[in-house]
């Protein structure tokens, strides 16, 4: 079955018109920084069938920051159950913002988890090739090597440890008092 997606709008008015269900995949820092009003919050790593809110008679929505991480929700939700009426808000919480749409924010500062990632993994690179040459230590350049293929590992399956870790991170779990995490049953 191929993924359906839905826009920005398109998803307003089914919200307004109380047809869908909005759940949330980005992590709690994320989700408290800025989302959209009525979404339930529900980290990717914790996406089941059982732990989704109550979606009777209405479409399921799923979204995160670009789209990325809700295409992969909704693929595990539909290898789980194939008759879910699910959909993935294209382009996430980012074409909801470029539509001009409201988005309920703290006005709190935060990095989202693909620029951390993006961030450590530059930050290891470029000490460990430092090391290398300055010190004549070619045991660093293997860490080179070994990020080269976490990197590959990551973008052949779609899976990133280092992700994994890093939405792990205290930083990254802090949730607004008013946020709910949507827990299994």
């Amino acid at each position: 079955m191929a993924l359906k997606t839905i826009d920005a709008n398109t998803l307003k008015q089914w919200l307004e018109t109380r047809q869908a269900v909005l759940v949330d995949v980005r992590e709690p820092a994320e989700y408290a920084a800025e989302n959209i009003q009525g979404a339930t919050l529900m980290p990717l790593s914790r996406v089941s069938k059982a732990a989704l809110p109550d979606y009777t008679g209405k479409k399921l929505v799923i979204h995160c920051r670009k789209g990325g991480r809700g295409g992969s929700a909704c693929e595990k939700l539909l290898a789980e159950d194939p008759s879910l009426d699910i959909y993935n808000l294209e382009g996430g919480i980012e074409a909801w913002r470029a539509a001009g749409l409201t988005l309920v924010t703290s006005n709190k500062s935060f990095l989202p988890l693909d620029r951390q990632v993006q961030l450590i993994i530059g930050l290891l690179l470029t000490i460990a090739s430092l090391i290398g040459y300055f010190l004549t230590a070619p045991a660093f350049l293997l860490i080179t090597g070994l990020i080269g293929i976490g990197l590959t590992i990551a973008g052949t399956t779609g899976f990133c440890g280092l992700a994994t870790l890093v939405a792990k991170m205290p930083w990254n779990q802090r949730v607004a008092t008013n946020c709910h995490i949507n827990q299994p049953v």
